[in-house]
């Protein structure tokens, strides 16, 4: 039955493309066509229902039950377009997401990147105006890409907004490293071998490198004596043992983390005190 769903889930998207572009550009589709893949819509979305169903009353979680129905890429992809738009809200009410209370300390990293931000859904409202103004002769088309454009300039938006609001954190015994929407790296501190501040401009793509620039710049380098999984967007896994991040203030997140580092490297054993000199007889 998973499979079937699966197999009509997969036939029925590039089926339901094509008639999208089909009636955007004006070809009359037969109603009997147009009947069926509706019906066919119907039966996957209800199919999927009462799966959903069926697997909660078996006890397990909204969450299990959705990874059980839905590929992880896809659930993952509409996480990410889910946080943007959570963050385009915690940066208009200015409440970064600085975890729990084992949060000792957040760090920003968003402040070098926000002019070329601005300035890229700058250009993307130019073309959002641009457009409606030579698709005005064609409504259906208009409409469209109009929406396209529209939510072009939230998705920048919300890339931003999310690095705005989700500072690297660190706490007693980890340092999570977050960019975007789309990273989020726990990194215990007992696999920290070495922590570095040095600026770079040019990162080259290794196996086991993670490189989050910043306004192509990252400020910290930190090297780990065992790799920590850095999964990518759609989840597959990306073992890393060197991460090159950057922070607002450097300084400030490397005498932090120097600090924690420090913190847990137990307390060497005090030397016995050296003996005086025999008393005399």
């Amino acid at each position: 039955m998973k499979r079937a769903r699966t197999c009509l889930a997969y036939a029925l998207l590039p089926a339901e493309l094509v008639l999208a572009v089909l009636l955007v550009a004006g070809i009359r589709v037969p109603p009997p066509v147009l009947a069926g893949a509706e019906a066919a819509v119907a039966l996957l979305l209800l199919a999927n229902g009462l799966a959903f169903l069926r697997l909660r009353r078996r006890g397990l979680t909204t969450r299990e039950a959705l990874h059980a129905l839905v590929p992880e890429p896809a659930l993952r992809l509409v996480a990410h377009e889910l946080r943007l738009l959570a963050s385009l809200g915690r940066w208009a009410a200015r409440r970064p997401d600085r975890g729990g209370p084992e949060t000792v300390a957040a760090f920003p990293h968003a402040r070098d990147q926000a002019a070329l931000m601005y300035g890229f859904a700058f250009v993307c409202v130019v073309e959002t105006v641009g457009m409606s103004y030579l698709l005005a002769a064609w409504p259906a088309v208009h409409a469209v890409v109009l929406v396209l454009d529209v939510y072009t300039v939230l998705f920048v938006l919300g890339l931003h907004a999310a690095s705005a609001t989700r500072p690297h954190l660190l706490t007693a015994d980890a340092l999570r490293v977050r960019q975007a929407g789309h990273v989020d790296v726990r990194v215990p501190l007992e696999r920290i071998a070495a922590v570095r501040q040095e600026s770079l401009f040019t990162h080259e793509k290794k196996d086991g490198e993670l490189n989050l620039a910043v306004g192509s710049r990252t400020s910290l380098t930190v090297e780990l004596d065992r790799p920590v999984d850095a999964p990518r967007l759609l989840g597959s896994a990306r073992p890393v043992r060197v991460l090159r991040l950057h922070a607002d203030e450097p300084r400030a997140l490397h005498a932090a983390l120097t600090a924690a580092l420090a913190a847990l490297t137990p307390a060497r054993t005090a030397p016995s005190p050296v003996p005086g000199p025999p008393g005399s007889a």
